[in-house]
Order: structure tokens, then sequence, then C-alpha cells
């Protein structure tokens, strides 16, 4: 029996290619918002970032989500972003103690 593919796709902040189901997924919606998509499954462009703050702010200098969006990214979208992320990774640390 064939094995199963895993999809994969790449952080726009490392550039490292990793499993879909380990980076967070970052979408601007048609409207234009840009926030984290914990499900994977809003309509919109999506990019996808490590849940790591590192990650984000080399995404940030290399201004990655704007080019990714094809629009400014304004600093407090940033800050969300980071918020978002660190509930992300606060979450993930509880799972690993359970």
């Amino acid at each position: 029996m064939a094995q199963k593919k895993i999809p994969a796709r790449q952080c726009i902040g490392c550039m490292t290619s990793r499993p879909k189901k380990e980076l967070v997924r970052v979408v601007r919606a048609p409207s234009g918002e840009i926030s984290i998509d914990p499900v994977g499954k809003k309509p919109g462009r999506g990019a996808y970032l490590c849940p790591d703050a590192a990650c984000l702010a080399k995404a940030k200098k290399k201004k990655a989500l704007e080019r990714c969006f094809e629009q400014p990214v304004p600093a407090e979208v940033y800050d969300a972003l980071a918020r978002q992320l660190a509930a992300v990774e606060q979450e993930a640390a509880q799972d690993g103690k359970e």
C-alpha cells in the first residue's frame, strides 16, 4: 500500500519546509483584514509561519507578509499577530505537558 502524502508548506520567516500541521496560517481575507487562521479553512490568500516569535520577526524584517499579501501591513497587525502567536505557543506547550 502506498504511503499517504503529507502536505508541506514553507515558512515565510525562516524559509524551511515543514508539514502543514506544524505551521500557523496567516490569511488576508477578501476584505483586506489580516489574521491568524487556526483551522486553515478561512477564505483568502494564505501564508505560513512557524509558531515562533523569531520567525515572525524575520518575516517582518524581510517584509515577507507585504510581498505575499501584495499590500502594506501596518505595525498594529504585526503586534496582533505576535500576541496571537504567543497564545498559540502557550496552547501548544500546555498540550505537550498533558
